[in-house]
């Protein structure tokens, strides 16, 4: 059985295979089924390279439309009969992301290899392909929708309800060539009333295309966890055949311990000096500031204070109850005459 990768054309393999050392099991067992055209609910840990694994081929078949719009045969490129996409229908995946801040880190994690595809391509004299990526959500300003609309990208990542509002408006027809639905994160919508709307949106989708005459998209789900897998790929695929891939998975612990001292029973030990032993690299406290004694000074405070605040207080706030009980007390004696 050959590698996986000989269904790529030489430039995405050949860029694969210098950036990375071989795929990983989850990204074989997903490119067998999308290069078949299969609807794939791909459950795998992150880290383990599935949003590489849903985009890869969809990647390569840009590149391969490419180098077919050349007037002469190139070598590496193997023959496809896909049309090749109008400026109107130029949007041809769809990436839907139920978080708006994900969408806008897999558009740069896009970046490479599109980058490296390119460069890879244009070393083996392919026309280089321009693939564009837009971003559509609820926080796109005005202009950049119209943008978007007047000149699909090639690759659109949007969220559910900017897919629903896009349905229905104008903006429907940049949608007309789609092949490719990525649902990431399907977990946290499988099941919900969102999952619910969004699954109406992709039926109107596909009503969309086959009234255009079009085949229904290609529907690949993403998640790390999620049960029961069947049900959530029946809803992903829209009650159609799909393959599930969830490949086992283990965990591989990389420990080390690291010790300042090369024997750790030397500390506190027989031996030992009554002063604590400091490690290398230990920051040693700075002394505490010694607060001065007021006797040593001598100043001496009395231990009772008359509460004079209080007194003024009482006088200032009732003064008629002061002069009532001053009119009470006894007169004074008489003073005694002068000498």
């Amino acid at each position: 059985m050959g590698s996986i990768l000989e269904r790529f054309t030489e430039a995405t393999a050949g860029w694969f295979t210098d950036a990375f050392s071989r795929p990983t099991p989850v990204q074989e067992a997903a490119w067998d089924a999308i290069s078949s055209g299969e609807n794939a609910l791909v459950v795998a840990p992150t880290g383990s390279g599935k949003t590489l694994s849903a985009f890869l081929w969809s990647l390569d078949q840009f590149f391969r439309r490419s180098a077919e719009s050349a007037p002469a045969a190139l070598p590496g490129m193997p023959e496809s009969k896909a049309p090749a996409p109008s400026k109107e229908t130029r949007t041809r995946v769809l990436y839907i992301s139920p978080l708006k801040a994900l969408g806008v880190d897999v558009e740069r994690n896009l970046r490479s290899p599109l980058i490296g595809i390119r460069q890879t391509a244009v070393r083996l004299g392919w026309p280089a392909a321009d693939v564009t990526v837009g971003v559509r959500s609820g926080d796109t300003p005005a202009n950049e929708r119209r943008r978007l609309a007047t000149s699909p990208p090639d690759i659109l990542i949007t969220t559910p309800e900017s897919l629903f509002l896009m349905l229905t408006s104008k903006a429907r027809q940049t949608l007309s060539g789609v092949d490719t639905i990525i649902l990431d994160e399907v977990h946290a919508v499988a099941g919900t009333k969102r999952g619910a709307h969004l699954a109406v949106t992709l039926a109107r989708l596909d009503a969309l295309l086959e009234a255009q005459g079009r085949p229904r998209p290609q529907r690949i789900g993403l998640s790390a966890t999620v049960e029961p897998k069947e049900l959530v790929a029946e809803f992903l695929s829209g009650g159609r055949p799909c393959r599930i891939v969830a490949p086992p998975s283990g965990k591989q612990w990389d420990l080390t311990v690291t010790v300042p001292i090369e024997d750790m029973g030397a500390l506190g030990g027989a031996g030992s000096s009554s002063s604590p032993q400091v490690l290398p690299g230990t920051p040693v406290p700075l002394p505490q500031p010694v607060q001065p004694d007021a006797e040593a000074f001598g100043e001496r405070r009395p231990k009772h204070r008359f509460p004079f605040f209080f007194l003024f207080s009482f006088f200032f706030f009732f003064p008629e109850e002061i002069f009532l009980l001053l009119s009470l007390l006894p007169p004074l004696p008489p003073s005694l005459p002068p000498v």
